[in-house]
């Protein structure tokens, strides 16, 4: 017959209120100081409204606007896929939203 023995769990090394190594790598929630500012941003319902139009035509005009890369740079590359269109206030891309807007479109 085989001796079976019992043997006890490992007991944990780590003091029960010890911060764990993830806990060291965040940073303390103390601090006043983000890393970015929280920048008020000017919305498409905004521009469109300013624009006295409705914001499903804005926001197709915009879409073919981003398309042109040569006559808007910028409003192409600062809008994200499937993210809501929206701009820093003084932003060129929000110029060359309010570019787009205000020019007739081509047919």
């Amino acid at each position: 017959m085989t001796d079976m023995t019992m043997t006890e769990p490992a007991k944990s090394t780590i003091a029960p209120n010890a911060p764990s190594k993830s806990d060291a790598a965040k940073p303390a929630t103390g601090s006043k100081t983000p890393a970015k500012p929280n920048v008020e941003m000017v919305t498409l319902d905004q521009l469109a409204r300013e624009m006295k139009m409705p914001p499903r035509d804005a926001r197709m005009l915009l879409r073919l606007a981003a398309k042109q890369t040569r006559q808007y740079p910028n409003l192409g590359k600062e809008h994200i896929a499937r993210q809501p269109w929206q701009w820093e206030p003084g932003s060129k891309a929000l110029a060359e939203a309010k570019k787009a807007l205000t020019t007739p479109v081509e047919s």
